[in-house]
This record gives structure tokens, C-alpha cells and sequence, in this order.
């Protein structure tokens, strides 16, 4: 089913201007008009409404979120000592640099 076209907004004048008569289709086509507009701002009142709600929600949602994200900001954030550069000393070697691994050429 597609829109409705000049054709059939004719058909229904039509039958509308057959139904109610020459005298009553303007007052018809007036409360009509009236219903049309109080119908539009009923739904922009609504959708005015909705959006404040999902403002105040999102709101909400991001206050309560901030302890969390600061927690997790402060967990991952790197502390001094991982800052620094590792040491590469092995136990045994007491401080000398380690040793390449074997070749397998050595005799």
C-alpha cells in the first residue's frame, strides 16, 4: 500500500462531500484542522517530556558513574615504581648483565 495521491484525496472528498453535504463539510473540514492541531502539540508536549526524562536519566547515570571511572583510572593508572626501568639482574649473577643464550657452536 503507497501513499495517498491526488486521485484518491479526490475519491475521498467525494464521498465525504456525498455523506455530509455542502453545508456541514466546512465545519467538518474546521474540526478537523482543530483535531489535527491539538493532536501535533499533544506529541511535541510528549516528546518534550520524553527527552527530558532521558536527559535526567542519562544524568543520573553519569553522576553515578564517576566514583567507578575514577576508581578505574586510579587502578590502571601506572605507579611510580612501574614507571622506572626494570632491572634485568638475575639472582645468580648478582648484578652482571645477562647472558646470551647458547649458540651451540661453542666447544
Amino acid at each position: 500500500m503507497g501513499p495517498i495521491g491526488i486521485p484518491e484525496l479526490i475519491f475521498i472528498f467525494i464521498i465525504a462531500l456525498v455523506v455530509f453535504g455542502p453545508k456541514k463539510l466546512p465545519e467538518l473540514g474546521k474540526s478537523l484542522g482543530k483535531g489535527l492541531r491539538e493532536f501535533n502539540k499533544a506529541k511535541n508536549e510528549l516528546k518534550a517530556t520524553w527527552d527530558e526524562q532521558i536527559r535526567e536519566a542519562e544524568n543520573s547515570l553519569n553522576s553515578a558513574n564517576e566514583p567507578v571511572r575514577k576508581t578505574f583510572a586510579t587502578i590502571h593508572e601506572p605507579t611510580p615504581e612501574a614507571k622506572t626501568e626494570p632491572t634485568h639482574t638475575h639472582p645468580e649473577t648478582k648484578g652482571d648483565p645477562p647472558h646470551p643464550p647458547p649458540t651451540g657452536t661453542e666447544a
